[in-house]
């Protein structure tokens, strides 16, 4: 396995983009669990959230292995604040990604059939613009090739635009599923109605960190 150093050693970005690996098994695993919701396989769920949660674990191993052995007097291209607060941004999806799959194993819930198809929309809506944004951070060794302009530099300011443009989707659904859910309160007890309101913020919060990400780097293309 490569060391954080060696990792710097090829690229400055190298390291970002393994986290990035690893906060994307969270993110992307998130489908498998609503599934386990659906079919009602509490023993399913239970193994799928510990898996979200080690997943989140390496995340931070990794996270706290930059943050730890960071080289002070490499050459970064972009300031060395910036690289870390996108490190920041990137583990926060990961938490909320563990987030939800914690939410999910403290009580039984039921996908209703009168907002499970907004939901899974808005599930989809959310990973579709974490995936945006991951791939941004792919693109970064090619930024620090073209000196941050030119051809790559606008290509990335035009996915930062479709990762905002995902975000904005995603709340428009967010605010059909909350009507849907406000419908079905007679179908849910106090304690459940209140969890799928928190499940809908943390869900949400993937799309708007992804936006966040995004934007924190063309800030950084800006300043270069």
């Amino acid at each position: 396995m490569l060391t954080i150093l060696s990792l710097f050693g090829r690229s400055p970005f190298a390291p970002l983009q393994s986290h990035m690996e690893k906060v994307a098994k969270c993110v992307y695993s998130l489908p498998k669990l609503f599934e386990s919701v659906d079919s009602q396989d509490e023993k399913l769920l239970e193994s799928q959230a510990r898996e979200i949660s080690l997943f989140e674990h390496e995340a931070d191993v990794i996270k706290n292995d930059i943050r730890n052995h960071l080289p002070k007097s490499i050459f970064l291209p972009i300031d060395r604040g910036n690289l870390l607060e996108i490190l920041s941004i990137q583990d926060s999806i990961a938490d909320k990604a563990e987030d939800v799959a914690v939410l999910l194993t403290l009580t039984s819930l039921q996908l209703l059939p009168l907002f499970k198809e907004e939901f899974l929309l808005f599930l989809q809506k959310n990973i579709e613009t974490f995936t945006e944004a991951k791939l941004i951070i792919q693109e970064i060794h090619e930024l620090v090739e073209s000196s941050f302009g030119g051809i790559e530099a606008e290509k990335v300011r035009s996915m930062v635009d479709t990762v905002a443009f995902r975000e904005h989707e995603a709340d428009l659904l967010q605010r059909k599923l909350l009507k849907k859910l406000f419908q079905a309160t007679d179908q849910l007890t106090y304690l459940n109605f209140y969890h799928w309101q928190k499940l809908f913020e943390n869900i949400s919060s993937i799309s708007n960190l992804s936006e966040n990400l995004a934007y924190r780097i063309r800030m950084t293309l800006e300043i270069k």
